[in-house]
């Protein structure tokens, strides 16, 4: 896709410049991250906060993702305990969010966090926006940088799929090397997983050397991917199907299915991080080519597996 826009800038020490002085101004800015690309602003201003939640049209019940540099920074809006040191020992900066309880002097405006008396915290890994943080007083908030319910956005160019000029900067970070959101954990009473992820409930139960499990149901929407509706493209989805029309789309997983028009392989070697990387680009490029209907085969529930059973089966509701 061509972008008429010119909103996407090349990541050098000019534009990290550039995208500092933005969030500083309240505005927000597209970036990079090692699971998909998300909208950033101020995570202390409640003004950048709300530009977050209108332009993604986005459900004030919906809290955000909070993104710290470090420890130290972390510590001043969230309690943390001890399973939360012996996971952010192991797996941090990576692709795991924590839940975890507000401090009463935290700087976050209640907007942020839905009202909520916990947090969504992350220690992202990707060097650009560890750059940018290192630049700043104050951590992000970075929802995926697409409109809600929708597919999230793996490239620079989705987000111009998303948002066209509404958002003036994107950093050019390539495509993400995840494709998937992070883990979420909730560690405010019993460690549960809200939302799975690359790092999955057996590798966090080795950390912690007990049983966790996926929580499935909750009135209550601790952290971001609960919503019952996610990850869509506007397509009817059908899972678990061993085959499709001529004129369905037919995502696969593995080497048995024969190349064909119609059919889009997550991974014809069978390879689960593959799959979860391409699961959102092929999303998209079905849409682009006006499918009406997706079948997708049955995909293994394991590891990163159970992400992408959990990303199809909202985006299939």
């Amino acid at each position: 896709m061509r972008n008429i826009y010119s909103n996407i800038f090349k990541v050098n020490n000019k534009n990290l410049s550039k995208a500092v002085n933005r969030l500083k101004k309240k505005q927000l800015i597209g970036v990079p991250t090692e699971t998909v690309y998300g909208l950033a602003g101020n995570a202390y201003s409640e003004e950048s906060v709300r530009k977050i939640y209108l332009l993604k049209k986005r459900p004030s019940k919906n809290p955000l993702i909070i993104h710290y540099l470090n420890l130290k920074q972390l510590k001043n809006d969230v309690e943390l305990n001890s399973d939360f040191y012996k996971l952010y020992k192991k797996f941090c900066p990576g692709p795991i969010t924590f839940v975890l309880k507000k401090k009463k002097n935290s700087l976050l405006p209640s907007i942020a966090t839905a009202n909520l008396k916990t947090v969504a915290v992350r220690v992202p890994r990707n060097k650009i926006v560890r750059k940018i943080l290192k630049n700043l007083n104050f951590p992000l908030a970075i929802p995926s940088a697409n409109k809600s319910t929708h597919v999230s956005p793996v490239s620079a160019n989705d987000v111009v799929c998303e948002f066209g000029s509404s958002l003036k900067f994107i950093l050019n970070g390539g495509s993400c090397i995840i494709g998937i959101e992070s883990t979420v954990v909730d560690l405010t009473s019993k460690a549960k997983i809200l939302r799975p992820g690359l790092i999955d409930p057996s590798d966090i139960s080795k950390v912690l050397n007990k049983k966790i499990t996926i929580y499935k149901g909750s009135k209550v929407i601790k952290a971001p991917g609960m919503l019952k509706k996610h990850y869509s493209p506007g397509i009817p989805i059908k899972l678990n199907q061993k085959k499709a029309k001529n004129n369905e789309a037919f995502i696969v997983f593995g080497k048995k299915y024969k190349k064909a028009k119609n059919i889009f392989n997550l991974s014809s070697k069978s390879n689960l991080n593959v799959a979860a990387r391409n699961l959102y680009k092929i999303l998209r490029l079905i849409k682009k080519k006006n499918y009406k209907m997706i079948c997708v085969s049955p995909i293994p529930q394991t590891g990163i597996g159970l992400a992408i059973n959990d990303r199809l089966t909202r985006a299939a509701k």
